[in-house]
């Protein structure tokens, strides 16, 4: 089933996009920041563009880098929140130099899923703690709304920093008990598939590149199948879910679909497409292409 998603976030605004740039609310913050995609022109004048609490000024040098200009009533740290149901998360946010704030919001379509997949584990399939393995976690978004919905969670990225920043939001969000790795993915999902561990729930949110803790190489269109074959043999035959996110430009959900097929076989209940934003001038951009399964 081919679905576009935008979530409905009250602490988040896309206000405007053109130029190669997004004009952006995160709380009572507005955020300017370069956005490839946006390759139409912006609606809105050039004073309200300038009138951004910080702008992310790119460095002609190295690629992905730069710095921030900030207005100066913007804080170093700021905190956001997300609800769905019984679940309340509160995200800290900060101005990093790879021009990244702490949360990719078009990802709360997923948490949506991930709580309402663990949710159902525990009322329908009678599983008390589903464990729910989180691949590429960055700060932490799906660990705490699969945490939030009564899961034990092992989080695993291969940036200290960033694991002790996902630490921070779980704290934020009254939450405990989630599992911390610090390790390159593969590594770890190859030592769990000698181990014989399984899993209800996995969720791989890869970058295009990276670099696992110890310098290991990561290029998405190399090594997914590999990442994909070896959740394969950890994730539950029955009472089980995916969620695949790509950010690759050049990787479509249908693309995404055959690669977990090969791996997995083909699931009862399935979901593919992009996950999206509209600005305020209806002007709609994707921010990534989703597949997720249930069995």
């Amino acid at each position: 089933m081919i679905k576009q998603l935008s979530p409905d976030i009250r602490d988040y605004e896309l206000l405007d996009t053109g130029a190669g740039e997004k004009l952006e609310r995160f709380g009572r913050y507005v955020v300017r920041r370069p956005e490839p995609q946006a390759i139409w022109q912006k609606s809105l004048d050039e004073r309200t563009w300038q009138s951004a609490d910080a702008s992310f000024l790119r460095d002609a040098k190295v690629e992905d880098r730069g710095e921030w200009r900030l207005k100066s009533e913007m804080p170093s740290r700021w905190i956001v929140r997300y609800e769905h149901k019984a679940m309340s998360l509160r995200m800290r946010l900060a101005l990093t130099s790879f021009k990244h704030v702490g949360i990719f919001p078009e990802q709360a379509a997923n948490w949506d899923f991930i709580y309402d997949s663990v949710e159902q584990l525990r009322s329908e399939a009678g599983v008390e703690r589903p464990k729910v393995l989180n691949l590429f976690a960055y700060t932490g978004g799906a660990t705490l709304a699969a945490c939030a919905a009564g899961a034990e969670v092992t989080h695993v990225d291969s940036v200290k920093q960033v694991v002790t920043w996902a630490r921070e939001n779980m704290e934020q969000s009254g939450l405990n008990g989630v599992r911390w790795i610090v390790e390159d993915a593969v590594k770890f999902v190859e030592r769990e598939v000698r181990r014989g561990n399984r899993y209800q729930g996995i969720i791989l949110d890869p970058p295009a590149y990276g670099r696992g803790a110890n310098g290991e190489k990561w290029v998405l269109e190399d090594d997914i199948c590999h990442m994909l074959e070896c959740c394969s043999k950890l994730l539950e035959q029955r009472n089980a879910f995916l969620v695949l996110n790509l950010y690759s430009m050049g990787l479509s959900s249908m693309l995404a679909r055959t690669a977990v097929h090969q791996a997995f076989g083909e699931p009862c209940k399935e979901q593919m497409g992009e996950l999206y934003f509209t600005d305020r001038s209806r002007k709609e951009i994707p921010f990534g292409t989703y597949y997720r399964f249930q069995r």
